[in-house]
């Protein structure tokens, strides 16, 4: 299913990727720093932990910048709503239906 990348769609693919990441980044930071304000516990610090423990795993996951993988991790982002078709335009048709295909699974 991976195809060829121009160079065009290569500047495309960074910024939608940076863009989703950075976006997710500052969600996870953001609940960190709540949950850090309201710690009372010790055992408030080791869920807060286990908490960005689990966040970099899912992040290091899901965002993998190979251009074989990068029709799968826009399917990804865009069924959960990290991205839209919009920020995908200047992607060839083929990714595009490939991308769109992959979100709804």
């Amino acid at each position: 299913m991976p195809s060829d990348w121009s160079p065009a769609e290569k500047k495309i693919a960074r910024c939608v990727f940076d863009a989703a990441l950075h976006r997710e980044l500052a969600e996870v930071m953001q609940a960190f720093k709540s949950r850090a304000a309201k710690a009372t516990e010790p055992d408030d610090m080791w869920s807060t932990e286990e908490f960005l423990t689990k966040s970099r795993d899912s992040i290091d996951r899901k965002y993998d910048y190979r251009y074989s993988q990068l029709e799968f991790v826009f399917g990804r982002l865009l069924r959960e709503g990290r991205i839209s078709e919009g920020e995908l335009a200047g992607l060839s048709e083929d990714k595009m239906q490939n991308i769109i295909h992959i979100s709804t699974l």
